[in-house]
């Protein structure tokens, strides 16, 4: 008659069971709980609030909650920092004037603004100097204007010679950075300087200047965050964090203005805290979210520029897209 093998234990082979459960053991000690990101952001040394924010750790401390590091890349202006978000070297911009986003636009790049900073029209001015010759706008006709190409302080010159009812092209325009326009101007190598803060300041308390406009009723200057739109599409819980810490920094700076311009003095060429204190009292910092229907001085601006003959065709100034906080 048969033995029943109904009750028989199954036997295994001790050694490999071991093996496996060592290997397995091992395995899960490799695996990182949640796969570490970088963000890459790219900024330049006027960017105020993103520096505050690499300076001081913030942003990095508050990301690294989320396993999400924080490289930083420095531009030497904002128009080849959009052109490196554009194809994807950084993931969002520190704020740009509100003229480099059209420039971008009529390359074709795609961006999506998710921050802006309300208007600081007095944080850019046009200066002569104080002995000069000109008198008002109309008297800059046949002049050598020292100014920055695709800058916020591009759009206030030609608001400003419109104003007057010169074109453009009735003048001379010297693009030069704004370091280069201050050398140009103290050495009387162009008869004016259009140019922002903290550059505007840091002129007007070292040299004899008189200023012909500044932005009141010309130009608004917003300043814009941008980011891709397909990062915008699937990291919107990172540029909650980095608005939120934008936001804060931009009420602290507000309500600790000797502190915040001791901390960015040695960043800005060790250029003297009371005049960086007294350069932010011309620039908002406050940061709000961007809505579609506020961009009619965008418009402005790329149409003021195609008539100009600086853009090389039209461009429709809402035709973006928009993050929400």
């Amino acid at each position: 008659m048969p033995t029943s093998t109904r009750n028989a234990q199954p036997k295994f082979n001790r050694p490999l069971l071991t093996g496996l459960v060592v290997a397995l053991a091992a395995l899960s000690f490799a695996l990182p709980s949640q796969a570490r990101e970088t963000l890459r952001i790219g900024y330049q040394k006027s960017s105020t609030l993103i520096t505050l924010l690499k300076t001081q750790g913030t942003l990095d401390k508050t990301l690294a909650q989320q396993n999400i590091d924080v490289s930083w890349h420095e531009f030497p202006s904002g128009l080849p920092l959009l052109e490196a978000l554009n194809v994807g070297n950084v993931d969002i911009s520190a704020d740009v004037a509100d003229t480099v986003p059209i420039f971008a636009q009529a390359a074709q790049a795609r961006l999506t603004y998710f921050a802006q900073e309300a208007a600081s029209p007095s944080a850019q001015a046009i200066v002569v100097h104080k002995d000069s010759s000109l008198q008002q706008l109309a008297d800059l006709k046949g002049k050598t204007v020292a100014v920055t190409k695709a800058a916020g302080s591009h759009y206030l010159l030609i608001a400003a010679l419109n104003k007057a009812g010169l074109q453009f092209s009735d003048i001379k325009p010297a693009y030069l950075s704004p370091a280069d326009g201050r050398a140009a101007f103290e050495n009387n190598k162009v008869d004016a300087w259009v140019t922002w803060e903290p550059f505007l300041t840091s002129a007007q308390r070292q040299l004899p200047t008189r200023t012909l406009a500044d932005g009141e009723g010309l130009a608004s200057y917003k300043r814009y965050y941008l980011t891709s739109d397909s990062y915008a599409k699937t990291h919107p819980q990172v540029l909650k964090v980095v608005y939120d810490q934008l936001h804060k920094t931009g009420e602290w700076i507000k309500t600790n203005p000797r502190e915040a311009a001791q901390v960015l003095s040695p960043l800005w060429g060790n250029l003297g805290v009371e005049t960086v204190e007294s350069a932010n009292t011309h620039r908002s910092y406050q940061v709000q979210p961007v809505k579609l229907d506020q961009l009619g001085e965008q418009q402005k601006i790329a149409d003021a520029f195609f008539a100009a003959g600086l853009l090389p065709k039209t461009v429709d100034a809402k035709d973006v897209a928009i993050w929400k906080p």
